[in-house]
C-alpha cells in the first residue's frame, strides 16, 4: 500500500507504479464516484465523435415502435426513479 496526499489545489498524485501498470499517461481523464467504502476512480471512456447518420438505426429493434408520448413518459419515470434513489 502506498500513501499520497491532497494538495492545496485539491490534486492527488497517483504513485508511479500504479500509473505505469495501468498505462495511464498524463492527461488521462477519470470519473470519480463516491461509494460506501470510499472513492472509486476509473478512466473515463469517451466515444469517438460521430454524426447522427453514422449511428442512426445501427441497433436492432424488435417490437412495435414507441410513440413520442410513450418515450416522454418512460424518460420521466427513469428521471423520477434516479431522483428517488439519490442520483440527482
Amino acid at each position: 500500500m502506498e500513501i499520497t496526499r491532497l494538495s492545496t489545489k485539491g490534486q492527488i498524485v497517483l504513485p508511479k507504479n500504479i500509473r505505469a501498470s495501468r498505462a495511464w499517461a498524463p492527461g488521462t481523464e477519470f470519473t470519480v464516484e463516491e461509494t460506501g467504502g470510499g472513492i472509486l476512480l476509473r478512466p473515463a471512456r469517451h466515444f469517438p465523435e460521430t454524426e447522427l447518420d453514422q449511428v442512426a438505426g445501427c441497433l436492432p429493434c424488435s417490437g412495435k415502435p414507441k410513440t413520442l408520448a410513450q418515450m416522454h413518459a418512460a424518460i420521466g419515470r427513469e428521471v423520477k426513479r434516479r431522483h428517488d434513489c439519490g442520483r440527482y
